[in-house]
């Protein structure tokens, strides 16, 4: 596979998965100590691969769990950010400024923090209360990151006694890095051909529903728009025939993601409108991976991580064939913050 490490992908992802013992052990003792509330508040991208869990526990417990932007925290933070609550800061180099900025503001105010990190050696990773960190780079990081926010929501369930059998679940994705790799390895050519028909492709439609939703928000806005300097309109199925429907034509370039979830049926619906007005309908169906020894239930909760796995081997293809490494940056250090 082009420009792919398998043995360090494992390794990570494998990484990213092992934290399901400390995780559940340290949600037992937050909650016994007085936590009553959840928070997941990353800056950019790394925010959006966190809220497939917030969405899985917003089905599961009245336990609060939610989401919140660093930069506007610290500005005028949310009711709840007290001793009772506890603040997941996800971010791969563990320097993010806004989110250096969104600890030093909840430690002032006594809030309880885990940072999730790929770096150790970080603001973030050190002075969290908490941390859990699994070096990864931008290739690796999605599912990474992924899997540790579902982790850390399924310990949250199971601790509470509103999901079954995590021992079980955790085991099934102990498998899971592997599978990944052969995924991408079935996914390769296909990647390859869809790099080559969209190379000079100015724009494009991303849309999804359900978990694999953000992957469709993530995929257009952080590696499109950032890495790629490829215009993208993301938009949720459920909102796409309230205005985004008019935009589509002869030559439009739609991507829909579809999950195994319940919200399936509206990635569907979007499917057959865009297949009736435009050639470009690009399909990519979680589904559609081979996953031996993997339950439906377990599938239903990795949606997200199978679609970024493939999308990753687009991107391979996508920076070779455009002459654009996915590292290369206009104003990204120029940001005044």
């Amino acid at each position: 596979m082009l420009n792919f490490d398998k043995d360090r992908f494992v390794r990570i992802q494998s990484g990213a998965v092992a934290i399901a013992g400390e995780a559940r052990a340290l949600l037992r003792r937050l909650l016994s100590d007085g936590v009553e509330r959840l928070y997941f508040m990353g800056t950019g991208g790394v925010q959006l691969l966190t809220l497939p869990a917030i969405e899985l526990a917003q089905r599961h417990t009245v336990f609060p769990v939610a989401t919140g932007f660093p930069a506007q925290v610290v500005l005028d933070p949310p009711a709840g950010l007290d001793r009772k609550a506890l603040v997941v800061i996800p971010s791969l180099s563990g320097t993010t400024r806004e989110s250096v900025q969104l600890l030093s503001f909840l430690k002032q105010r006594g809030v309880r923090t885990l940072s999730l990190t790929g770096h150790a050696d970080t603001p973030l990773a050190q002075e969290a209360d908490h941390t859990f960190t699994n070096f990864a780079e931008d290739d690796t990081s999605s599912e990474s990151f992924y899997l540790q926010t579902l982790l850390i929501v399924l310990a949250l369930l199971a601790e509470r006694g509103e999901y079954d059998d995590f021992d079980g679940n955790v085991a099934e994705l102990q498998r899971l890095p592997r599978l990944l790799v052969d995924a991408k390895a079935t996914f390769e050519e296909s990647a390859a051909g869809l790099a080559a028909t969209i190379r000079d492709e100015a724009y494009h439609i991303f849309t999804g529903a359900g978990s694999v939703w953000p992957e469709a928000h993530y995929y257009g806005m952080c590696i499109l728009e950032e890495m790629q300097w490829i215009r993208t309109r993301p938009v949720h199925a459920a909102d796409f025939f309230h205005g985004t429907l008019e935009l589509v034509e002869p030559g439009v370039s739609v991507f829909v993601f579809k999950g195994e979830d319940a919200y399936r049926p509206l990635s569907d619906r979007v499917e057959a409108f865009a297949r009736r007005y435009t050639d470009r309908v690009r399909v990519l169906d979680a589904a559609s991976v081979d996953l031996p020894g993997i339950s439906p239930r377990v599938r239903s909760l990795i949606s997200p991580v199978l679609l970024a796995t493939l999308l990753e081997r687009l991107s391979a293809h996508l920076e070779v064939l455009r002459d654009h490494p996915l590292t290369t940056r206009r104003y990204y250090k120029r940001v005044e913050y």
